[in-house]
């Protein structure tokens, strides 16, 4: 490939304001830099006025940054998490400092905490704190003006990390303040380092609202800025050198930051890892995994003890709001949910997660209604698509995570991590983060860290869904073992009909958020109610109201049916496109339902071929024919065909 590039010129017009801009910009810098005597700097820099402002600056600056850490953090989190009333509000009054004059915000906390302002009496009488005039007061200045850089960093990198991670967490029994500390905050440092270094950076050069509210006082209050103030009118030289001082610790900062103002979470740079290779997984755990299984693991987590409910949770749950269904299991039960785009699937999930205003559960688990607890308290394990493995934390952290969250010793929850990461095959990754991982074996890890946390209601949503076919299989299967030996229920959403047959006992079909058919695997292969679910099953599914012995199709035309239902009565065909046959030609003989189309498109699945006939006489109809079938047909895009089905090859289901 070649390095030389089409390069646009850019318009004069555009260019050369911009390179006056740039210059603007410079030349004071370089004012800085060729007035300053050299010679001279370091007796400038340590004589006893500026060593004592630079003392008190570090110092102010250190405590301003505390300051705003312990006030700003909160505040980014509750920027970016909470949803209330007033918030934009509230954003404005964070950015306020930042375009307010800087002696104007030193007179608005004059007036706001000095000796006659709305705070300052009480605080001077109560506790005896004076701040005007005094250190305090020009930390109190430079965390006014400086605190909205690490609010506004922070927020933005919250804003780019996905909550599932949180939400995740508090599945697995943290609560919401172990949840920031343990995975919000180490996943945004990088944004909360770079908001950090921008306000100490600030503060550090804080002149009018310090000078204005503390005053300028040698010793306790005269910063290095104010020195500066003062150099320049005695000994300017002096002045250009200590300016000289801040400009390089400023621009050390940017340096330093390389323009990552908002940070960037770490779940970013994870993504960018090289991918691991899958490596087979066992058809049998290990016998140390084996004793060591955390079977002995109560319902709150706790070891030793056995559960109240002897370990077997039934589910009873009533959901309202966008769902409207209720949902009753035996322990050891799975369930494929399923359903078109929309339908409510996820929504159900979060549901009975309680992390949803759109749905209401009434649960129950066990002998235990957990409607009116927190998530982190409900004992529902949640695994999303993508696993939301803790991208700082490896695959053994990860999956004692949710057994620390309850409490459980630091070696004993290790161990039993060790036991179920052995289990499901990927113990020997345990020391790998998440993105020295392949799919299959993030996904296997996701699933050992809900498992080992002991959930009485297991969530898979999509588990398999970025998977690979063989990676897929093999965790299917490692995934059916498993499923085997949990004491409670589990909803698995998926949109593979592999799945719902292979891992369900039940298949919970949902359609704009309320129960179309709950039935065994089996009986919707056979008789699905949904065209949307027949279509998953690769089978032809056209809707519409029998009449005169036939079927007036809703998108138009007509099928004739060896089986006669009444009048009016809604169903559904359900047509194997191994019964559709194709012609070239019309055909002759027995078939009763007979329309031309045009082939639209020609897929290969496994030894043959599906091929999509569209009409304007039926609805698109879906053929499986042999190679051979196709050769001799000369099927191809655009070519003309006839399709017949036989009555008799026809499934209805009442609707």
């Amino acid at each position: 490939m070649s390095r030389f590039r089409t390069r646009t010129r850019p318009p004069v017009a555009l260019a050369l304001p911009a390179l006056l801009a740039v210059a603007f910009l410079l030349l004071p810098l370089i004012g800085i830099l060729t007035r300053t005597q050299w010679s001279e700097l370091g007796a400038h820099l340590t004589s006893p006025g500026v060593v004592e402002a630079l003392r008190l600056s570090a110092v102010v600056s250190l405590w301003a940054l505390g300051l705003s850490l312990v006030l700003g953090v909160p505040l980014a989190w509750l920027l970016a998490r909470v949803p209330f009333k007033g918030k934009a509000l509230v954003r404005s009054l964070v950015l306020l400092p930042m375009v307010l004059p800087p002696t104007v915000g030193g007179v608005a906390l004059l007036l706001g905490f000095g000796r006659r302002g709305l705070l300052g009496p009480w605080l001077e009488g109560t506790f005896g704190i004076t701040l005007p005039f005094h250190t305090s007061g020009a930390v109190v200045a430079a965390t006014f003006v400086a605190m909205p850089f690490l609010v506004i960093s922070l927020e933005g990198a919250l804003g780019g990390l996905k909550q599932s991670y949180e939400e995740t967490a508090a599945s697995l029994g943290a609560s919401p303040v172990r949840v920031f500390f343990t995975v919000t905050l180490p996943m945004v440092a990088p944004g909360l380092i770079a908001g950090a270094a921008l306000t100490w950076a600030r503060a550090l050069g804080e002149f009018g609202a310090t000078i204005t509210f503390a005053g300028n006082l040698p010793g306790t209050t005269q910063t290095l800025p104010l020195q500066v103030y003062l150099l320049l009118q005695d000994q300017p030289e002096a002045a250009t050198s200590v300016s000289l001082l801040l400009l390089a610790i400023a621009m050390g900062v940017l340096i330093a930051l390389r323009g990552r103002w908002t940070g960037t979470p770490a779940d970013r740079k994870a993504a960018q890892a090289p991918p691991v290779a899958e490596e087979p997984v066992p058809t049998a755990a290990p016998e140390p995994a084996k004793s060591a299984a955390p079977a002995a693991l109560d319902a709150s987590g706790a070891s030793g003890a056995a559960p109240r409910d002897g370990g077997r949770w039934p589910l009873h749950a009533t959901v309202t709001g966008f769902n409207r269904l209720t949902l009753d299991a035996e322990p050891g039960t799975t369930i494929a949910v399923v359903g078109e785009n929309g339908a409510g699937k996820t929504t159900l999930l979060r549901a009975l997660l309680g992390l949803t205003p759109r749905a209401h559960a009434e649960l129950r688990l066990g002998d235990t209604d957990v409607t009116a607890l927190p998530p982190h308290k409900r004992q529902v394990a949640w695994v999303p698509q993508d696993g939301a493995l803790f991208p700082h934390l490896s695959a053994l952290a990860n999956t004692a995570y949710g057994l620390r969250a309850r409490r459980v010793p630091r070696a004993e929850a290790r161990a039993r991590a060790q036991a179920w990461l052995d289990r499901l095959g990927v113990g020997h990754l345990a020391h790998r983060k998440p993105a020295q991982l392949s799919g299959g074996q993030a996904q296997r890890v996701a699933l050992a860290r809900a498992l080992a946390a002991r959930p009485r209601l297991l969530l898979l949503d999509e588990p398999l869904a970025a998977l690979d076919q063989t990676t897929r299989a093999r965790v299917r299967h490692t995934l059916r073992t498993h499923l085997a030996e949990f004491g409670g229920v589990c909803l698995i959403v998926t949109h593979d009909p592999v799945e719902a047959v292979s891992l369900a006992d039940r298949v919970l079909v949902l359609a704009d958020g309320q129960t179309l058919q709950d039935a065994p695997p089996v009986e919707v292969t056979r008789h699905p109610r949904s065209p949307w679910v027949a279509r998953m099953l690769g089978r032809n599914a056209w809707q519409g109201t029998a009449s005169e012995g036939g079927l007036a199709l809703a998108a138009g035309g007509r099928l004739v049916l060896a089986e006669e239902l009444p009048d009016g009565v809604p169903a559904l065909a359900i047509i194997a496109p191994e019964a559709v046959s194709v012609h070239r030609e019309r055909p002759a003989g027995s078939p009763r339902n007979v329309w031309p189309g045009t082939v639209r498109e020609i897929t290969a699945l496994g030894s043959r071929l599906r091929v999509l006939i569209a009409s304007a006489e039926a609805p698109d109809l879906v053929a499986e024919i042999t190679p051979d079938a196709a050769a001799e047909l000369g099927l191809a895009d655009g070519v003309r065909v006839w399709t017949s089905v036989k009555a008799t090859e026809i499934t209805l289901v009442r609707l």
